[in-house]
């Protein structure tokens, strides 16, 4: 008699069975796993500790495992391109200035030779010029040591402590006079917008000099381009040699004072294009005469801002050809001790050429002048040690020009001869301006 309850037993006890089989092989297979790759690690992390502990073990010198993860991080980051890079708790905070545009300090100037501590002239709104640090002083004494005793780097140290309040700074005047104040360090802006100044008063031609783009770049390029329209700005140089780059945005921004419409820059990565395009409410400078200066250390957003200008017909490119570097480069944070940057996507100028030099089929140079001038190379370096200067406030020259009468040598740092910023003012005075290669030069 056919029993359809014994039936269901069966199949009951038929489908435990191969649930128990199946039980059975899987963790058989986990345990075979388990012993090649442990559940809880990627196999590449297992490798790693292995070398790792192989290497503090074995190797001839003793060998911190914090110090072989940062070694090991900085070769996987920088074997990907030559842009991409990895930055350790030793140089996270320099990468940081780098990108904000600031640093910590009471912003003092010191005339040459640095070593003496005397002070050229302070920044605007800096705690040197709130405490009363003037054109000539000599530090003498900071927080009760003397200046004439310490290493080098040791005075910016004791300035620019993290965890100290204002300290005690004895100062020796031009007049002989010993006078204390206390200072007490700040976050300040580095300025990366250098020696703008009136170079043609008849005319109004103005020179800016841009050393990088920081998060503070065009704010501070608004501010001096107000202050040389009042001294009757019409016409500008803006000087973009040695600027490796930096921050898009500042870039951006700059290239759309002069632009009233159109793309600026985009960039393409593997998922997606993103365009910049310009926003005529703040193209403040639009219709001005404008020559860009370039070399062959001018890179990456300094690139995009000159190709922009070039390509929408509002600037003449002077100098050399650019490097060529059209990578975009995305910053992350992990913790407060370990920041990468790594290349995400490329640059395409407004006409869609890709700057980077790298990639097949590319230019082998970046933006390519108007006017190609070569400069020799003690003119190139003379003029980078200029740029790198800082350039003496308004309300200091006066003060600066007496101590150099009495001093009987120059103090404050001069314009070396500059061709490509003479073929630039010629150009703005409605004259050719010439082309010559280093070889013909006299």
């Amino acid at each position: 008699m056919y029993d359809d309850h014994d039936e269901l037993r069966r199949q009951t006890l038929r489908d435990w069975a191969h649930l128990l089989a199946g039980l059975a092989l899987g963790l058989a297979v986990g345990i075979v796993v388990w012993k090649v790759k442990p559940w809880s690690e990627d196999q590449d992390l297992v490798r790693y500790r292995e070398v790792r502990d192989y290497v503090r073990a074995n190797y001839v010198r003793e060998k911190d495992a914090n110090e072989l993860l940062e070694q090991s991080l900085h070769g996987m980051v920088e074997a990907l391109d030559p842009y991409s890079r990895f930055y350790g708790a030793d140089e996270v905070e320099a990468m940081r200035r780098e990108t904000s545009g600031q640093y910590r300090g009471i912003g003092v100037v010191f005339a040459p030779p640095v070593a003496d501590a005397r002070v050229l002239f302070t920044l605007p709104q800096s705690p040197a010029r709130k405490a009363g640090i003037r054109v000539g002083d000599k530090l003498v004494r900071v927080a009760g040591r003397e200046v004439s005793g310490l290493a080098p780097g040791e005075l910016r140290a004791l300035l620019g402590k993290q965890d100290q309040g204002p300290v005690e700074v004895a100062v020796l005047g031009l007049d002989q006079l010993e006078r204390s104040t206390r200072i007490g360090a700040e976050e300040l802006v580095d300025p990366s917008v250098r020696h703008a100044r009136i170079v043609d008063a008849e005319l109004g031609i103005g020179y800016v000099a841009l050393l990088s783009f920081s998060q503070e770049t065009d704010e501070e390029f608004d501010a001096e381009l107000e202050r040389l329209r009042a001294q009757g700005l019409k016409a500008l140089v803006l000087d973009l040699r040695g600027n490796l780059g930096g921050v898009l945005r500042s870039a951006v921004r700059i290239a759309n004072r002069f632009l009233e419409r159109g793309l600026i820059v985009s960039h393409e990565s593997r998922e997606e294009t993103q365009r910049f395009e310009a926003d005529p409410d703040l193209a403040t400078l639009r219709g001005m005469p404008l020559v860009v200066l370039v070399d062959g250390e001018s890179a990456s957003a300094s690139e995009v801002l000159a190709a922009a200008l070039q390509e929408h017909r509002v600037a003449v490119v002077i100098g050399q050809p650019t490097y060529g570097k059209g990578m975009v480069q995305q910053v992350k944070s992990f913790g407060d001790e370990m920041i990468v940057k790594l290349v995400s996507s490329y640059y395409y100028t407004p006409s869609h050429r890709n700057l980077e030099r790298t990639v097949e089929g590319a230019w082998s140079v970046g933006v390519i002048p108007d006017v190609q001038m070569a400069l020799t190379q003690a003119e190139n370096d003379a003029l980078r040690a200029w740029r790198a200067s800082y350039s003496p406030p308004e309300e200091a020259l006066a003060a600066i020009a007496e101590w150099e009468r009495a001093e009987g040598r120059k103090l404050a740092p001069a314009p070396p001869p500059d061709a490509h910023l003479d073929a630039a003012l010629e150009l703005l005075r409605g004259r050719s301006p010439g082309a010559y290669s280093e070889q013909s030069r006299p």
